[in-house]
């Protein structure tokens, strides 16, 4: 990361993007990213499922435009630093997930599987979109395919 463009932290788009600074970690800015996405999961882990639904869009919405200007000031596409789509793609992978911490380190983990591997159509979109909605989209399918994965491992063996 050293040679990519720092961002500027002073610039609220930049430290939402870069995920309150999770991103600039030297080694795995996506991981750290996503385990800062944890700790926001928590408070929201206790909201209805409605309105965790509505955050979700609004974090979409908002990450779609963040990630894409961020972006754009640096001059690189899908920085990797930056982070907020790690966020919305946990977010997705945790809608009405199992209780416990079962499920939060299971969420995690099969999100990150899914967001390093990448398999189809992941790494296509990854690739053939670009702008804001490119770098968000690869995690949000991540993310749904990690939702999918943890409700079925869950419905399996129950904790």
């Amino acid at each position: 990361m050293s040679r990519l463009p720092r961002p500027d932290m002073k610039n609220p788009v930049h430290l939402l993007a870069f995920g309150f600074g999770s991103g600039c970690a030297p080694v795995a800015p996506g991981t750290f990213g996503t385990l800062a996405a944890v700790l926001f999961y928590l408070p929201l882990s206790r909201l209805p499922l409605s309105l965790y639904l509505l955050v979700l869009l609004l974090v979409i919405l908002a990450g779609i435009w963040l990630c894409g200007k961020t972006s754009a000031d640096l001059g690189v596409h899908d920085h990797g630093g930056i982070v907020w789509d790690e966020f919305a793609g946990y977010f997705v992978t945790m809608i009405a997930a199992p209780p416990g911490w079962q499920g939060i380190i299971l969420g995690f983990l099969l999100f990150r599987l899914f967001d390093i591997w990448k398999p189809w159509p992941i790494r296509w979109l990854d690739k053939g979109v670009q702008g804001g909605l490119g770098i968000m989209v690869d995690d949000l399918l991540a993310g749904t395919y990690a939702l999918v994965l943890l409700q079925l491992i869950h419905r399996l063996y129950p904790w």
